[in-house]
């Protein structure tokens, strides 16, 4: 029986949720071996009511307070399935743990209490499992001991809780009438209701429909880490995550979204333990690949031949908000999915709903416990999955002030760019760099690269360049061999030279820096004093001085344009490093040793630093 179902049951604090569930295994004897009677001898020893919902409320502190305040789980099984039970809180201040349940699952036990009848949570979370997708929902109508198991009760529930599900396009599979406490048409028919034909709770779960397996799906796999093996003459780089659907093996041809890079699996990798043949969704894997690109944190392993992921920077999604304070378009976030983590911000607030009453408002921002469909705009492309497609990729979490404030589904990938020309204000005179800034969250970099010819400068800016570009960052190298053909073609190699050539250099990449592009300038710039005047004319806050360093015995052993072999032979003059000298940077803020350091390992530390500059910048 290989079959594995998830559940969640939400409802409103107090009505009995997890009294039903605690009931189900004591009656189907799937707990722990003396689980049970250490429970009611709990309660005997405190002088306390024993409670079903004891069985799963095991922290002290929700037993004082008698409210579930955390996603617990439990795990039981029929002749049919396994089940996994997610027992999601209804109390208003935990509606955050409930979605975060309610996200795994299948299919949803929404709880009632009869004597209670239906209130503004239990519309709430009716309202939550449709915006998450979940269809199969069976309605228990608990506490009919309570009314005296009179039907009329259960049927005016019934009709007024359907006609709200119906619209938000729920059809629930059943509405059934139990008592958690008495057992009544959990596992057994109860004979305290003749009235009663239906299915009980666990014939009713044992008849809902399990979503085709993750690892029939396209492959996605969040890259968690990316490690390095240097000891021993071991140089295995290995891309570690959780496969969260599909499954992957030796030999398969992969693509990272969003870079899009691609290269094929070389070798699977697991800790002390036997190489599996693949990896299958929910195993946490690792593998080594056939090419060594430069991948990191938040990409997604997809297979060459499956369906793509969305790559974009605007989503519409549905949204609901638990943050503090209102989420609104004059503020900074975090965007996490799967293992991506990105700035973000509000774009838009298409309505706002109100999940208990289904009206409709129109405004700017979103309350507290309020649900909104909403634009988000992101500072860089993201991987992702449209609602109902996959569900790890398809839903996200916004991150305010380091705790998790919100979170929803994408329904859209957006245009990038798809604005109203009604609503753009027009202004006079040329636009300031702070209004740039503004309009295309695009904010510029100068990395200045010095160091000797053959130490390796071009080579690393333009890995760095394509790198940022398939990231969807603008990104430009200034290599000083292509000015010197051009903008520079007048000028020779004397001191003077050398500080005119820089001069011009700094204004050129001054202006890219404005226009927001992270500009890469590849020049030897061998004068202390000159790398002075540059940082000083951009501004410390957009210069990243980076020493490419290695020696002139190595450069001359490289020398890829043969301009060493030239010099030495006297047909070039002033060449830095044999006749004329190189001043190596006091206090770079970056050093970059090609003689110890790899290509790739030299490009991963200068996309870092790219990378802590610009956040500290914001």
């Amino acid at each position: 029986m290989d079959e594995v179902m998830n559940i969640v049951t939400v409802g409103h604090v107090d009505h009995g949720k997890s009294t039903v569930i605690g009931r189900l295994m004591a009656d189907t004897h799937t707990l722990p071996e003396g689980k049970l009677e250490a429970i009611r001898e709990q309660c005997r020893r405190n002088s306390k009511p024993f409670e079903y919902a004891f069985l799963l409320d095991a922290l002290k502190n929700e037993q004082a307070q008698g409210i579930t305040i955390d996603t617990a789980r439990c795990f039981f099984k029929t002749d049919k399935r396994r089940y996994i039970i997610i027992d999601a809180p209804g109390h208003i201040e935990f509606l955050k743990n409930m979605v975060t349940g309610a996200s795994r699952a299948e299919a949803a036990l929404l709880v009632i209490d009869a004597s209670r009848g239906v209130e503004e949570n239990t519309r709430r979370h009716g309202y939550f499992l449709s915006m998450l997708g979940i269809q199969q929902v069976a309605v228990l109508v608990n506490k009919m001991d309570l009314v005296g198991y009179d039907p009329k009760v259960y049927e005016d529930i019934s009709s007024e809780y359907a006609q709200f599900l119906k619209k938000i396009d729920i059809e629930p599979a059943a509405f059934i009438p139990v008592s958690g406490r008495q057992g009544d048409n959990i596992a057994d028919h109860s004979p305290n209701m003749p009235w009663y034909s239906g299915c009980n709770v666990l014939e009713q779960m044992d008849s809902f429909t399990s979503a085709p397996l993750p690892e029939h799906q396209p492959l996605r796999m969040p890259v968690q880490g990316v490690y390095k093996f240097t000891q021993g003459g071991d140089s295995r780089r290995i891309i570690a995550g959780t496969v969260d659907a599909g499954k992957v093996q030796a030999g398969d041809r992969i693509v990272f979204y969003p870079s899009g890079k691609k290269t094929a699996v070389k070798s699977l990798e697991v800790f002390n333990a036997p190489t599996p043949e693949r990896f299958s969704a929910g195993e946490a894997a690792g593998f080594t690949m056939t090419e060594q690109i430069f991948v990191k944190r938040g990409e997604v392993v997809c297979l060459e031949s499956d369906p793509a992921p969305n790559v974009g920077v605007r989503i519409r999604a549905n949204l609901f908000w638990l943050g503090k304070q209102r989420f609104d378009a004059g503020r900074e976030y975090f965007f996490k999915c799967g293992t991506t983590h990105v700035r973000m911000k509000l774009e838009k607030v298409e309505r706002i709903v109100n999940a208990s009453t289904l009206s409709s408002l129109l405004r700017q921002y979103v309350e507290k416990n309020e649900v909104a469909e909403c634009i988000l705009t992101l500072e860089r492309p993201v991987a992702f999955d449209l609602a109902g497609e996959n569900q790890s990729t398809s839903r996200f979490v916004i991150v305010d002030n380091y705790e998790i404030a919100g979170g929803g589904i994408i329904t859209e990938a957006m245009k990038a760019y798809d604005y109203d020309v009604r609503n753009i204000r027009w202004t006079a005179g040329r636009m300031t760099k702070d209004e740039r800034i503004r309009l295309t969250g695009r904010r510029g970099l100068v990395v200045w690269m010095t160091g000797l010819s053959g130490a390796g400068k071009t080579t690393i800016a333009q890995e760095v360049e394509r790198l940022l570009v398939e990231q969807g960052i603008g990104s430009y190298v200034l290599d000083g061999d292509e000015l010197r053909r051009g903008l520079n073609s007048d000028l020779g190699f004397s001191p003077e030279d050398r500080k005119a050539n820089i001069r011009r250099v700094t204004h050129v990449a001054k202006l890219f820096r404005n226009a927001g592009l992270i500009t890469l300038v590849s020049l030897i710039s061998p004068y202390e004093e000159s790398r002075r005047l540059a940082r000083e004319t951009i501004g410390s806050g957009s210069f990243l001085e980076v020493y490419v360093k290695a020696s002139v015995e190595t450069c001359r052993q490289r020398d890829p344009k043969q301009l060493y072999k030239k010099a030495d032979a006297g047909k070039i003059a002033d060449f830095t490093g044999i006749d004329d000298k190189y001043e190596p940077p006091v206090n770079p803020d970056l050093v970059l040793d090609t003689e110890l350091w790899s290509e790739e390992e030299c490009v991963e530390s200068l996309m870092g630093a790219i990378e802590a500059k610009m956040q500290g910048n914001k």
